[in-house]
């Protein structure tokens, strides 16, 4: 629960203190003490459910209070309005009990969403996946054999069979890297904010891309403005949301012919507080009659789709700070999609 400020708590106590006053100062009729749940709803952000119920104790304890200390009016409407505030009060603490409950249970059934919509994107992906592993190991088994060649030579030739073992863990280190990157991709970890180069999480993207790109002639231009400040936001989730829009672009570039095939992902410093990623490519654009359900979950015009990539994507960067939309205002035939995500703070000098 994120910590009340000071400032909060005072106001808080202050409205309990003037709701009690109000309601011992006033006639049994006038029902004051149910302003307590309002006051419950405050601060409930702040309360964990001890919290939460020890201060549902500490109104029921006022309401009864104060109905002892009131000496004016109609005791039996008083009594009505007793029992009303006192319903009213619990049942807002059980209200707030469940409200929770699905709060949790929706942010855990959207981080299942993700990972599923992640390795959805991830398999869209396997024959440049498999082609980028299958480079070094291809490479590894080449080197091996030369090593074998090497050492069977008389007498052995220690220098260049040193060598070929010096290619063979440079080719499974490379490998490695390869699987590490695509295991920090689908594995379900809780969201990390942290400061990141973006033009290198957008370069590993690529590099898993590339056979696809290049089974489907799809030529890139990379435009990423140099030495741009630290994005600050979960790399992975940005790297998935990356991963969403170029998958989308190479499925819009399928449909036209080879020559028109280009996309263009640039990124770029903008208003000194966030970085901007562009993707954009050279398809037939996005109809009208569908742009106004593009962000729209589980609505999508692709046969096997299940419609929500775009919408995560936009809840993802939402979430961490930024903003996704499509540019209507680009020139040119296809579509653009750009996302913002904030730079990392810079550290005080001390």
């Amino acid at each position: 629960m994120a910590r009340m400020s000071l400032p909060k708590w005072l106001m808080t106590i202050l409205a309990v203190v003037a709701i009690f006053v109000a309601d011992t100062t006033t006639y049994y009729e006038v029902a004051v003490s149910v302003f307590y749940a309002a006051t419950l709803l405050a601060i409930e952000a702040h309360l964990n459910p001890r919290g939460l119920w020890a201060c549902t104790a500490g109104g029921l304890v006022l309401i009864l209070v104060s109905f002892a200390l009131t000496a004016h009016g109609d005791l039996h409407a008083g009594l009505v309005n007793l029992i009303i505030s006192l319903c009213t009060i619990v049942a807002t603490a059980y209200l707030i009990t469940k409200m929770r409950a699905a709060r949790l249970a929706a942010q855990q059934a959207q981080s299942q969403l993700i990972r599923m919509t992640r390795i959805q994107s991830m398999e869209a992906l396997t024959v440049s996946i498999a082609h980028e592993i299958n480079q070094p190991l291809a490479a590894i088994v080449t080197s091996a054999n030369a090593g074998q060649r090497w050492l069977t030579q008389n007498p052995p030739n220690v220098t260049k069979a040193h060598e070929t073992l010096e290619r063979i863990a440079a080719d499974a280190q490379r490998a490695s890297t390869i699987i590490a990157r695509i295991r920090g991709l689908t594995r379900g970890d809780a969201p990390h904010q942290a400061a990141f180069d973006i033009n290198t999480a957008l370069q590993e993207i690529l590099a898993l891309s590339k056979a696809e790109l290049d089974l489907q002639d799809i030529t890139v231009s990379l435009q990423l403005e140099e030495a741009l400040p630290a994005a600050y936001a979960d790399k992975v989730q940005v790297q998935q949301v990356a991963a969403n829009l170029l998958l989308n672009a190479i499925d819009a570039l399928r449909c036209v012919p080879p020559t028109r095939r280009h996309l263009q992902i640039e990124s770029s410093l903008v208003g000194g507080s966030f970085v901007q990623i562009s993707f954009t490519d050279t398809a037939d654009g996005i109809a009208p009659s569908i742009k106004d359900h593009l962000f729209d979950a589980f609505w999508t015009t692709k046969k096997d789709g299940i419609g929500v990539g775009l919408s995560l994507s936009r809840t993802i960067i939402d979430a961490n700070g930024g903003r996704l939309w499509l540019d209507e205002d680009h020139h040119g035939t296809g579509a653009c999609f750009r996302f913002l995500v904030p730079i990392a703070p810079i550290a005080p000098v001390a």
